[in-house]
């Protein structure tokens, strides 16, 4: 693979015009870079971190400048996220959740397909996707199991098996599409697009929730429908016994503890600051101020927030570890650090792009397209973006991919939203492959899941998911963002 890298590497240098010195380097650096993320020839995150080699050495970005990519705010509300998620599991509240939303939902194949979908993805929201599979997981076993028990027909339980599976992988990765710290592509879609437009308006935490809930709910729903009623038919009979399971593990519990109340308390905390920070504008004449605006607390960000209400979790007391607070800093060792370089990785290239002329000359390339209707470029981006994440992180794709569409629209005439949210939520809709996502791994690697099986559902998922992205973000653009597709 080495080979082919150094070979693709030559072929694009000699390829992209020599008017700027340095944009056939930085198209050499975007390709081995790109090599390394989607073949892992290097561990990601050493990857990521390359840049503050390459960059000086040939003289696209010196190190200080290069360095300060790894340092965004953005990178520090998606650590803040992830250490306000890890309480939620130290103290054990997320467990809670999931299984009274599941035990409010029913016990019918179908509805309960249904309850570990909403509960997934409603997890994924707050959480990570991986989070969210590896809680929600252990659950769906133990009513596996007991059902096979219960059952003398195997192909029946064995198909409920695979739907469940596979509802909660892509409920994941649907439901991480509904908020700013849901999944990273949104964050560095966010980075991205303030830095390379800092002349136009904001996308705040409200904003995009008002734009990504509907998605993930409609996908959510028509997704349930096509898993249940038509990739898998799911029998009618009631499933009593799974439902006491979970009704035993919810009196196991026990009461709410202290420590579970106040990990909750402090989420949501942070969710409030989060939804309530920005201005809603309602018309021209009524808009509702947020407590930015109300306090002057205008240099405030979201990851302030995230970063504030986490130390918190470091100074209250906890009473089920007495002498302790509710998290310890031992807690956040298996926190996937490295994803914090791959984000600083990301950021650095699109600053490359820049710096080196690159976005230019790609952007070039755009001059001879012709589409007179933006909606068909957000179909071809959507299309793309699906499947190409089939084959590398959605992470490294955004990454590698919105500089690109950031200059396009530039070229094209056309608002960068347009083309950069719907690829950032396309992203995440690769449901075809293992590879494609870790809660898809995850699953594969439960052994309840066939390959065949996967992408048998997963490249109808994924059509799904670009009708759905594409039909709301036409519907709602306008609405909540101001765009005039």
């Amino acid at each position: 693979m080495a080979i082919v890298t150094f070979l693709l590497a030559g072929f694009i240098y000699w390829l992209v015009p020599t008017e700027l010195e340095q944009a056939p380097i930085m198209a050499v650096i975007v390709v081995v870079m790109a090599m390394c993320w989607i073949f892992e020839l290097l561990p990601i995150p050493v990857t990521s971190l390359l840049p503050l080699i390459l960059f000086p050495v040939f003289g696209i970005l010196d190190a200080k400048s290069t360095a300060s990519f790894y340092g965004k705010d953005m990178i520090f509300l998606f650590l803040g996220g992830m250490i306000l998620a890890k309480a939620l599991q130290v103290s054990n509240l997320h467990k809670r959740i999931a299984l009274h939303i599941l035990n409010i939902i029913g016990t019918e194949p179908g509805k309960l397909v249904l309850g570990f979908m909403i509960t997934t993805g409603f997890l994924s929201m707050w959480i990570s996707n991986t989070s969210s599979v590896i809680v929600m997981m252990p659950i769906a076993i133990s009513i596996i199991e007991q059902i096979k028990h219960n059952h003398q027909d195997d192909k029946q339980v064995s198909k409920l098996a695979v739907s469940l599976m596979l509802a909660i992988a892509y409920s994941a990765d649907i439901g991480g599409m509904a908020t700013l710290i849901g999944t990273p592509p949104n964050m560095v879609f966010m980075e991205m697009y303030h830095t390379t437009f800092p002349e136009l308006s904001k996308v705040s935490f409200t904003q995009w929730m008002m734009l990504g809930l509907p998605i993930s709910i409609v996908f959510l729903f028509t997704g349930w429908l096509l898993l249940s009623k038509v990739i898998f038919r799911m029998p009618k009979y009631k499933l009593f016994e799974s439902k006491q399971i979970i009704k035993n593990e919810i009196k196991q519990l026990g009461k709410i503890k202290q420590d579970e109340l106040m990990a909750g308390v402090v989420f949501g905390l942070a969710i409030l600051l989060w939804l309530t920070g920005a201005d809603i504008t309602i018309s021209d004449n009524h808009t509702i101020k947020g407590w930015r605006s109300l306090f002057d607390l205008k240099m405030v960000t979201d990851a302030s927030i995230a970063i504030g209400t986490a130390s918190l979790l470091f100074m209250i007391p906890s009473k089920r570890r007495k002498k302790e607070t509710l998290l310890k800093w031992e807690d956040l060792k298996d926190l996937p650090w490295g994803i914090l370089f791959l984000f600083g990785g990301g950021f650095a290239l699109a600053g490359g792009f820049e710096s080196s002329g690159l976005s230019t000359v790609i952007g070039n390339l755009f001059n001879h397209v012709n589409i007179s209707s933006p909606i068909i470029l957000v179909i071809v981006v959507c299309l793309v973006l699906t499947f190409l994440t089939e084959i590398t992180s959605n992470t490294a794709t955004t990454n590698l991919v919105l500089p690109i569409l950031a200059k396009a629209s530039v070229v094209l005439g056309v608002d960068p939203r347009i083309l950069m949210i719907p690829a950032t939520l396309s992203a995440s809709c690769a449901f075809m492959m293992p590879v494609a996502s870790p809660t898809q791994a995850i699953i594969f690697g439960s052994g309840y899941v066939k390959i065949k099986q996967m992408v048998r559902a997963g490249i109808l998922f994924n059509f799904l998911g670009i009708i759905v992205v594409t039909f709301v973000f036409y519907l709602l653009a306008e609405f909540v963002l101001g765009i005039n597709i």
